[in-house]
């Protein structure tokens, strides 16, 4: 007989939520027990939606609803093009040729003829997937769920794909600010974490060290990290620039730890672009290993999201959880998760960010201080269990029509 090994389910979560929280979740779930779910996005690793989709799929399917996970498939063009769309999205530029809008929809039509998608729920992510619902006889109600930073989006790009999303019976944006003019009725649902993941679990110290000595950073001085997929919107670069200001005044080493999404065909270039700083105290890592993602975040005196948009950006509670003193860029979802003072500090600039980097290294009790109360916030805000009963509440709230009822969070 084989021996499977234990999955997380919804009542592991009562350490942290309480039991009558889980127990309110699973009365939810079991009127939903019948349903088929599906989830639909670009890459099955690298960057937070692969993340997300990982842990939910399995809570899902925990609390007694069927829930799968599709990826589509591309050529290099493709996703050259999708990458462009998703800089677009994000306030970037981009030339949309009738070239690259034929690219697109073939590629996803070619995805649809051999997807069957013939479930009670469809979840399509980002922009990647998003024409699929022009190939598919609905059984039941499709939702978009839009993860990047719609605050200003390319005009043009907006009105080519918002046909598309006005298709969709719901759409989920990370927070309001990123509401569109769309007939669809739009919700907001904040991303979370998975606490029992390697990259979220505790580890010990003779564990950290293990994983640190491995990848041979030195640990003789205060440690400043950013984890995030190399991205021009992560801003790496600023990243690097900050640090060399704020070493003038405090010794420290900077870990600059990414990865490459299989979606991301500009990853590499920017990754390249980043071993021209590396030097003796500028670490700059692309692998693919989140013992040591937990490593870096538990033993860092700093960690920085100094993003430049971003759609929420979960590094930022993921280091939070494990009590790091965090800095985040002032933009997007990370303003959800810091307040800024409280329990960490937002900036605007690269000077900002060192000045806050010098403070911090120099200041052990606020490091302390910033670090339990970032902990507290994500223990109450931004933990799975949350994010899989706004899931619920969304799913009962859809008539045999599909129409969505007025919930809690639409418009």
């Amino acid at each position: 007989m084989i021996n499977h090994p234990r999955i997380v389910n919804i009542e592991d979560y009562a350490q942290f939520v309480g039991a009558e929280t889980v127990a309110r979740i699973l009365g939810k779930a079991r009127n939903l027990r019948d349903l088929h779910v599906v989830n639909v996005n670009s890459t099955y690793y690298g960057g937070g939606v692969a993340e997300l989709l990982g842990s939910m799929s399995i809570l899902m399917n925990s609390v007694g609803i069927k829930t799968g996970w599709r990826v589509i498939q591309g050529s290099p063009d493709f996703f050259s093009i999708t990458k462009k769309m998703h800089n677009a999205l994000q306030g970037g530029e981009i030339n949309l040729t009738d070239r690259k809008k034929e690219i697109y929809e073939a590629v996803v039509y070619e995805n649809a003829i051999r997807t069957h998608l013939e479930h009670d729920v469809v979840i399509i992510h980002d922009p990647q997937p998003l024409p699929l619902i022009n190939h598919y006889r609905k059984r039941g109600p499709w939702i978009w769920r839009g993860h990047v930073d719609l605050s200003a989006p390319d005009p043009e790009l907006w009105n080519y794909l918002s046909p598309f999303v006005e298709k969709y019976d719901a759409v989920i944006f990370s927070i309001k600010e990123y509401t569109r003019e769309l007939k669809t009725p739009q919700l907001f649902f904040m991303p979370a974490i998975d606490p029992f993941t390697i990259k979220n679990a505790p580890l010990s110290e003779a564990e950290i060290d293990e994983r640190l000595e491995h990848y041979r950073i030195p640990t003789d001085l205060p440690l400043v990290v950013q984890v995030s997929r190399f991205d021009h919107w992560k801003d790496p670069q600023g990243v690097v620039e900050a640090f060399k200001i704020a070493r003038k005044e405090v010794d420290c080493t900077l870990v600059l730890l990414g990865n490459v999404a299989t979606d991301d065909p500009e990853g590499p270039e920017i990754y390249e672009s980043l071993l021209e700083c590396q030097e003796e105290r500028i670490i700059i890592l692309s692998v693919q290993d989140t013992a040591l993602v937990n490593a870096l975040q538990s033993r860092a005196a700093v960690v920085l999201q100094k993003s430049l948009r971003e759609g929420f950006g979960l590094t930022v509670s993921e280091a939070m959880w494990k009590g790091a003193a965090v800095i985040g860029g002032n933009v997007g979802g990370i303003r959800y998760q810091i307040e800024d003072g409280v329990n960490g500090f937002l900036v605007n600039t690269v000077t900002e960010a060192a000045a806050r980097i010098v403070q911090l290294v120099q200041d052990e009790a606020l490091r302390r201080r910033l670090g339990e109360a970032g902990r507290e916030t994500v223990r109450q805000r931004f933990l799975l269990s949350r994010n899989l009963e706004q899931y619920l509440d969304l799913f009962a709230s859809f008539e045999t029509n599909f129409t969505l009822k007025r919930v809690p969070g639409s418009n």
